[in-house]
């Protein structure tokens, strides 16, 4: 009973919430499944960059961040947790907005990473938004259609209980399993077979984010009450967006931390 109330007003509390990503199980999981493809370069960047912290760690950090009164998370850095394509358009065919998205921000912590005079506390910044970016598009309502803020606004009853559908896809499916980040992630890494990583391997954020979109409009229920027949059919998506998201993660940093002649035969050989 105790549990249940719990529960309850943990999803209150997600009806008036700003747009987020994976909820704090969802974002270790993936940074969890990247840990397991890191190359050598790549692993030791981020070791001297964050130390003991892990990834799965890190992975949070950016939404932990938004309650600052700092500027930066105040007024810089809310719209780099999500990107908006409408229905019918593509990623490249409207571009970011003035105030930046995902993918610009993606684009600038790249390069502080790149910059050997960047200091140390700026580095630990950009490689926890990165790689919390990265999981943020690979949720299918962060890229947004521009009408309801990525499902935000698309208020229903997830078993009985009152919330929204982005917060379904945040972490209501994923908090259903009643795993923890690391059983979750134990449970998806071995299902990602050589046949998928070959095929998912790809540091093309463009790419994820076309995944996303297509994706979204199958997220969209028709009723406004949903419990067991929706986990039903997009639990083993969620899962798959967790496992894809964790391979790009590991695409992407050991592309970032790779040798300059390696990152050029890197991008020849998986385009």
């Amino acid at each position: 009973m105790k549990t249940a109330k719990l529960l309850a007003a943990l999803a209150l509390l997600t009806q008036t919430s700003p747009v987020l990503a994976w909820g704090k199980i969802g974002h270790r999981v993936t940074c969890a499944i990247a840990d397991h493809y890191l190359s050598h370069a790549a692993r030791h960047q981020v070791r001297h960059i964050l130390g003991v912290e892990t990834l799965a760690e890190a992975s949070n950090w950016p939404d932990f961040m938004r309650a600052s009164t700092a500027e930066f998370w105040q007024k810089s850095a809310g719209p780099w947790h999500y990107v908006t394509v409408p229905d019918g358009k593509t990623y490249a065919e409207v571009g970011p907005p003035p105030e930046g998205d995902a993918l610009t921000a993606l684009k600038r912590f790249s390069a502080e990473l790149r910059d050997p005079a960047t200091p140390r506390a700026e580095k630990q910044l950009a490689l926890r938004f990165m790689v919390h970016i990265i999981g943020d598009v690979h949720q299918p309502l962060h890229v947004g259609n521009g009408t309801d803020h990525g499902g935000n606004d698309v208020k229903l009853t997830f078993f009985n209980t009152p919330t929204n559908l982005h917060a379904v896809w945040d972490s209501g499916i994923i908090d259903q399993e009643q795993l923890s980040y690391s059983e979750y992630a134990a449970w998806l890494t071995p299902r990602i077979t050589r046949h998928k990583l070959r095929l998912w391997w790809t540091a093309d954020p463009e790419k994820w984010i076309a995944e996303s979109q297509a994706l979204r409009a199958g997220a969209y229920p028709k009723g406004t009450a949903i419990s067991y027949d929706y986990v039903f059919v997009n639990k083993a998506i969620v899962e798959q967006r967790l496992e894809q998201a964790g391979v790009r993660v590991a695409a992407y940093l050991n592309q970032l931390f790779a040798a300059p002649t390696k990152r050029r035969a890197s991008l020849l050989r998986r385009g």
